[in-house]
């Protein structure tokens, strides 16, 4: 039976001025009208392959005045939304195709996917990496089944080398993109959500240069319900969306960071396809500071347990923003994609959001140098109920008077309020200690 919406007018409009050529390489380039059956059909055979993600009821809600659910697509396999869109893309090739095998550069969480699941398929699989790739996601490429080669310095280098070796041995070259079978397997996400939580008021998606998943989503939301709103979040440091729709083409020398801190939330993959449904089928898009996606990465962390990285945590960031206030007292939910942190990553992100949520914080000042005096400042952080997290004490390059030390201390507090109350103390105590601002 199909289903008949006032969407798929705007979808066919939305598509109706898309380019016909496409320099992809990808075998479902050719742009084609995105339906709800597409989605549906998408949802029913990627169903066995990848997890169907919980959309759970979030402790967040109180603080932030809504009802949050938190859609869990960390939780894939390879820890990336991403698995959709691979799954359903490699299962539409032709089996002449699968058994050549296909071929990918980069180390984004697009390339784990595919390493994977071709794999399970048991495709024939190689990822061309640069020699700056980390040690970590080489050997997890690995693990996943893939055979890995390291060659250059740079992105650009291994896909030169990556679409060379795809024309000289008949391996398909992939690359993220937005055909209408990708982006059909990434907008089962938001069937899901559909299915989970009822009576959703708007749903929250990562947006920036990947918004696959935003525009595919899009399509099958406002297909189920028009009322639903879609709303994407990216990053201030690149707003490579709002600026594409701005000018109305996808903005080509967009400045984007090699940080792996910023992954996929800074590069730029989206093409006509994802740009004119975003644009006629997403409700607002906004942006937000990397202080803000910290802090979300931090709340994830202590309210849910979860590990995310800055393309999953970028949603709430929204709302730890207050760039949403039209949600207060809504249902929202909020799509978690990704959970591809370096270790080393997550412990400076972890550091840096607790000193901007003001929970983490440094002062000095000049003690006369005697036990008695220290042993008065410890007192005086204990009756307070500070955590001294690190102290030091400096003799020789002190300024001030002879036999005195300057001591700097590390503290952790509750939060903003337990901060002040602090300061406050000491400086009763202490008038001329100096406090080091964020």
């Amino acid at each position: 039976m199909k289903i008949v919406s006032r969407n798929e007018e705007l979808l066919k409009d939305a598509l109706s001025r898309i380019p016909q050529s496409s320099s992809r390489t990808s075998p479902s380039s050719s742009n084609k009208l995105i339906q709800f059956e597409d989605i549906s059909a998408a949802a029913f055979k990627i169903q066995c392959g990848v997890q169907k993600t919980p959309c759970m009821y979030s402790r967040l809600s109180k603080q932030y005045g809504m009802d949050i659910y938190l859609k869990k697509e960390f939780l894939q396999y390879t820890g990336s939304v991403k698995e959709r869109g691979v799954l359903y893309l490699l299962t539409s090739l032709p089996q002449d195709q699968q058994r050549k095998g296909v071929i990918v550069a980069s180390d984004s969480n697009f390339s784990m996917a595919v390493a994977y699941h071709a794999s399970e398929l048991r495709i024939p699989v190689f990822v061309i990496m640069s020699t700056s790739t980390s040690p970590a996601r080489v050997k997890m490429c690995r693990e996943y089944g893939a055979m890995v080669i390291s060659y250059g310095t740079t992105a650009k280098d291994s896909q030169t080398h990556a679409r060379r070796l795809a024309q000289e041995n008949a391996y398909l070259y992939l690359e993220e993109e937005d055909s209408a079978v990708y982006l059909s397997g990434l907008g089962t996400v938001g069937l899901e959500v559909y299915e989970q939580v009822p009576k959703l008021d708007a749903v929250i998606f990562p947006a920036g240069g990947h918004c696959g998943l935003l525009a595919g989503s899009a399509a099958v939301l406002k297909h189920l319900n028009p009322c639903i709103s879609v709303i994407g979040v990216e990053s201030e440091s690149f707003p490579a969306l709002q600026q594409s729709l701005k000018a109305g083409h996808p903005i080509e020398d967009q400045a984007c960071s090699n940080h792996h801190f910023y992954g996929d939330v800074s590069g730029l993959c989206f093409g006509s396809n994802s740009l004119q449904l975003t644009g006629k089928l997403v409700d607002k898009v906004v942006a937000v500071r990397e202080e803000d996606i910290l802090i979300s990465m931090l709340r994830l962390l202590e309210y849910e347990r979860a590990t995310v990285d800055a393309e999953g945590a970028i949603g709430l960031a929204a709302l730890v923003a207050g760039k949403l206030p039209e949600l207060k007292g809504k249902r929202v939910a909020i799509v978690i994609c990704s959970g591809n942190l370096e270790l080393h990553l997550l412990q400076q992100c972890i550091a840096r959001a607790l000193t901007l949520d003001n929970r983490v914080c440094r002062f000095s000042l000049v003690l006369s140098d005697s036990p008695g005096d220290i042993s008065k400042l410890l007192e005086i952080l204990a009756r307070e109920e500070a955590r001294v997290l690190d102290i030091k004490q400096e003799h020789t390059f002190v300024t001030s008077e002879l036999f005195t030390v300057e001591v700097t201390c590390t503290v952790e507090t509750r939060d903003k309020i337990h901060t002040a109350q602090l300061r406050n103390a000491l400086l009763e105590r202490y008038p001329t200690a100096a406090w080091t601002e964020r």
